[in-house]
Order: C-alpha cells, then structure tokens, then sequence
C-alpha cells in the first residue's frame, strides 16, 4: 500500500469510528439496548463508566445495567431520560484494525424518579478494533469532571415519545 493509500485508510478509519461513537450515544438516548450492546466487541469489552455505574469485564454486563437504567418505568412512562453530546474527538489509529479515542461528552440527565437533573462534563478514553469487519469498542473508560445536580422545577412537564 502507497502512501496515498495509507492515508486514505487511515482517515476511512477515523470516519467509521466516529460513526461506531455517534451510534453507541445515539443507542443512549434512543433507549436501544441491543444497538448499544453491538457497538462493543462480542467478548472482553473492559468497560468503566465510574464509581457511580461501575466497571465491567464484558459488555453483557453494562448492556444489562443499561437495559435496567435506560427502559425503568414508572406508571408506563420511562423515568431516566439522556441526553449525550459528545464532541472533540481525538481519535488514533494504532495500528492495522486498533485505535484509540479520546472524546469529550456534555451530558444532561432527568431522573423523574429522584426529581433531579443533572449536569456533567465528561472525558472518554476509547480503544477500538476491528471485529468481524466492522471497528468496535474494546475498552471504554469514563472520567467525569464535574456534575450540577438540581431539583426540577414545581410543574414541570416531560413529553417524550419512546415506545
């Protein structure tokens, strides 16, 4: 492979894993489990989303967390509802089918169930590879810097639309 080429590839590559990212939040605030889960490799995942989540050796196990956070309802309405912008992606592609990721993410949250919202600024630190054809996560470490926590106000409405 030319140099052309090399750099063709590595730039198709940084674009995928963008998308691989962009599918993984999307999966987040759309309440899709099984989307989310598929953005990672089939085994070994390391996941650490901190003390507040936890860590996990597998990706079964913070699809199953996801699952339980992300679906809860209440009164047949769902209670925790997400949204993630993540933004600053500084992505290194190591070598043949691995790289690494560093992301900025702005995250809001409304807990209807603790009548809270949150606020925060969080670090991800990635590490992709190739499986099956397609870049995955293999490694997906959260640092949160900061989080704004305040009640909601009296009255407040939620309209949301998840099925």
């Amino acid at each position: 492979m030319d140099a052309m080429q090399q750099r063709i590839a590595r730039l198709e590559a940084i674009e995928d894993i963008k998308a691989l990212k962009h599918r993984y939040l999307r999966a987040c605030d759309a309440k899709r489990p099984e989307d989310f889960r598929n953005c990672f490799i089939a085994k070994g995942a390391i996941v650490d989303y901190g003390p507040r989540i936890g860590k996990f050796e597998d990706a079964d196990g913070i699809a199953a967390v996801f699952s339980s956070l992300a679906l809860k309802r209440v009164d047949d309405k769902v209670v925790i509802l997400d949204m993630h912008h993540a933004m600053h992606p500084d992505i290194q592609v190591i070598g043949d089918g691995e790289a690494t990721g560093a992301w900025t993410l702005r995250f809001r949250q409304v807990d209807l169930v603790e009548k809270v919202e949150r606020l925060s600024a969080i670090e991800y630190a990635d590490r992709y590879v190739i499986e099956d054809g397609e870049w995955r996560i293999a490694r997906c470490e959260v640092t949160v810097l900061w989080t704004l926590v305040k009640p909601l106000p009296e009255g407040f409405v939620i309209t949301e639309s998840f099925s």
